[in-house]
C-alpha cells in the first residue's frame, strides 16, 4: 500500500464550467483516490494553473466558455514541459463530454495521451473506472 507520509499525492487539473459538476468530480476523486484536485471553470485559468505547477492528470471538458478543452490540452502539452524542470511530456488526459459531443470522441481518442472520457453529468462508477489505472486507490489509512 502507499505510504501517505512518503508518497506525494498525484495532482489533477480539472477544467469544467459547471461548479456542481466540478464539486462532484473533486469530491469523488479525493474520497476514492489518493490525489489532490485543482479545479477551475475557464480554460484561461487552467492554462495559467498548468504553467504554475506540473500535474499528473488533466480532466478537461471538451466545451469550456473561452476555449475548447482539446485546444487547451494541446497548448499545455506544448508549454508545460518547457516551463517545468524534469518534465518531458504532458500528463494523460480524460475528457468530460456532453451527450451531443459523443461523435467527436473518435477524433479525440487518436491522441496517445487520451485515457478515456466521462459523460456529463458524471457517474461515479464511470469516473472511478476511467481513473483506475491512472490514480492510486485511497487506502483506508489515508486521512
Amino acid at each position: 500500500m502507499l505510504d501517505p507520509a512518503t508518497t506525494p499525492a498525484p495532482r489533477i487539473l480539472l477544467a469544467e464550467e459547471s461548479l456542481p459538476f466540478r464539486r462532484v468530480i473533486r469530491e469523488a476523486l479525493t474520497a476514492f483516490r489518493h490525489c489532490e484536485v485543482d479545479d477551475t471553470s475557464s480554460a484561461e485559468s487552467a492554462f495559467e494553473m498548468g504553467l504554475r505547477r506540473p500535474y499528473s492528470l488533466y480532466i478537461f471538458a471538451l466545451t469550456l466558455p473561452d476555449m475548447r478543452g482539446d485546444l487547451l490540452d494541446r497548448l499545455l502539452a506544448f508549454a508545460g514541459p518547457l516551463v517545468h524542470e524534469n518534465t518531458h511530456a504532458a500528463p494523460p488526459i480524460i475528457y468530460l463530454l456532453r451527450p451531443e459531443e459523443a461523435t467527436e470522441w473518435q477524433t479525440l481518442v487518436r491522441n496517445a495521451r487520451v485515457r478515456g472520457h466521462v459523460f456529463i453529468p458524471p457517474r461515479l462508477d464511470v469516473l472511478l473506472a476511467t481513473t483506475a489505472g491512472l490514480l492510486p486507490e485511497r487506502d483506508s489509512t489515508f486521512p
